[in-house]
């Protein structure tokens, strides 16, 4: 679904006016005006979602940054940050009548502090980039998304990002110490400290997944961890979905947290095997890839325990991997499988929702049935831990309508996801892509309240506006659309909520 922007002349003076603006300040080879040159920055990895931005500009100092959002906001100027653009729910595509703010030139490693166990990084560092810095004295940095070769860390605050050790390790949140931000009005803010905790509300856990709706990150200290002592994978084929996702449950149950513990599909077996070479079963019907780290002990222990359950819960086949060039190689399937579908359908989309590890085999059933429904092939790939599910969906834009069936085909995903006791998004965020699935999740009251708190930010709602959240106008239109979204409760008498123009 494209979009496409006829300029005014109103529009193309404010964009001269402001790229000379700009240009007294930053280098004029990042700031960046000519059509041909803004084309790369139209999407994020969502690609179905495009528009050009008035500008872009490329800062290299926090000053620079600071001075580009005091003169947006002193001239009502929407801005929307933009990090590697790997993200996929559209949440970095520009505002038609906006200023891209990108960070890709913020990426130097400030400091890795052995002794703290932490590395002070700039937003625009390459989330791998961490760990191969901290490599040499033994430590990493947990969350590992599967874009972790391109993704930024500024990024991942933005979405909260995960990856396949999630399960055990955490999400982005959960290994954060502080984070520098700028506000719309340029203000330069802290919060969180140098230590485990610090004192007054929790803005961190508020910041971290606010879609660069809140504030620009500008520097992050993030939490380092020791290697373990061992790791191994214990890769299980099973001859149908079901197996496989009450094989989840039961490990956990079994008092055994694993590093990681993920789950693909039969379509998504063959593209990852077919592109990685990573030494799946290919007759099977789902598999799951089960990490154990720790100490030796501890590893041996409950290898032992995860085989023997398998086995017993009727897995057709059970391989460990037996050195840590194979562990990798096992693992490189999984993290090839994005693009590995890519060379079995013309297009794919990646949906992001969650659900509870309970409801694993329901909702794939179900969303069996969707497909066979919509006529459209589904390949599941996703932290089966945690209940992250990434269903991607096969499709051929070429084809007329296909796109469109495609979209109501994840909405549809999206509102299972919530039905089950679930919600509509993991780690990906809710972006442009998910706003008409909000109203399946929260009611009207809550959703002026996620409209109160981004002003107490951002008063005039400038930061990547239309995105995040949408007014009680959408969500009203979204309803009247959709008769089975139904809100929980509904404000009676409220005007429509500003700031919200793609919404």
């Amino acid at each position: 679904m494209q979009t496409s922007t006829a300029r005014t002349a109103e529009q193309f003076a404010q964009r001269q006016s402001l790229a000379q603006r700009f240009a007294e300040f930053i280098d004029p080879h990042y700031v960046i005006a000519d059509e041909e040159t803004l084309k790369p920055y139209e999407c994020d990895g969502l690609s179905a979602y495009c528009e050009e931005a008035l500008i872009v500009v490329l800062p290299e100092t926090v000053e620079q940054a600071q001075r580009v959002l005091q003169i947006c906001h002193a001239e009502g100027v929407p801005v929307v940050a933009r990090g590697a653009g790997t993200g996929l729910c559209a949440g970095a595509m520009p505002h038609s009548e906006g200023v891209v703010l990108s960070m890709a030139k913020f990426n130097k490693i400030l400091e890795i502090d052995t002794v703290s166990r932490a590395a002070r990084v700039q937003p625009g560092v390459r989330n791998l980039a961490i760990s191969e810095s901290a490599a040499p004295m033994g430590l990493y940095y947990g969350p590992d998304p599967s874009s972790q070769i391109a993704c930024s860390i500024g990024g991942n605050v933005a979405e909260n990002s995960g990856g396949v050790h999630c399960l055990k390790y955490g999400l982005t949140v959960h290994n954060l110490l502080s984070v520098q931000f700028l506000t719309m009005e340029g203000e330069l803010l802290t919060i969180g400290s140098e230590g485990l905790d610090s004192c007054g509300m929790d803005l961190m856990a508020l910041f971290t997944g606010s879609e660069g709706l809140l504030g620009v990150v500008t520097e992050v200290r993030v939490k380092l961890l020791p290697r373990p002592e061992r790791a191994q994978v214990v890769v299980a084929g099973f001859d149908n979905v079901t197996k496989a996702g009450d094989a989840v449950g039961e490990i956990i149950a079994q008092g055994i947290i694993p590093g990681g513990l993920e789950m693909m599909d039969g379509f998504a077996i063959q593209a990852a095997e077919d592109f990685a070479k990573a030494g799946y079963p290919l007759d099977a019907q789902a598999l799951l890839l089960c990490e154990v780290d720790g100490t030796n002990e501890e590893v041996d222990e409950h290898i032992a325990a995860v085989e023997a359950l398998f086995h017993k819960l009727g897995a057709t086949s059970v391989r460990t991997s037996q050195s840590e060039e194979e562990r990798a190689r096992l693992w490189a399937g999984r993290k090839s499988a994005f693009p590995a579908v890519g060379r079995i359908s013309p297009d794919y989309y990646c949906m992001d929702g969650t659900i509870p590890r309970g409801q694993l085999s329901h909702v794939l059933l179900e969303m069996q049935k969707m497909s066979d429904h919509y006529g459209l092939r589904v390949a599941n790939v996703f932290h089966a831990g945690d209940g992250n599910l990434h269903p991607l969906i096969l499709f051929d834009a070429n084809v007329p309508g296909e796109l469109e069936r495609t979209e109501e085909f994840g909405g549809k995903i999206l509102e299972l996801c919530v039905e089950v006791g679930g919600c509509i998004t993991g780690e990906h965020g809710v972006g442009y892509e998910k706003l008409r699935q909000m109203p399946a999740q929260f009611n009207d009251a809550e959703i002026v309240q996620f409209h109160e708190l981004k002003r107490a930010f951002d008063q005039k709602e400038l930061l990547n506006p239309g995105k995040g959240i949408p007014t009680l106008r959408s969500c009203q239109e979204y309803r009247s659309l959709d008769m089975n979204i139904t809100p929980n409760a509904t404000v009676e008498s409220q005007q429509d909520t500003k700031g919200a123009t793609h919404g």
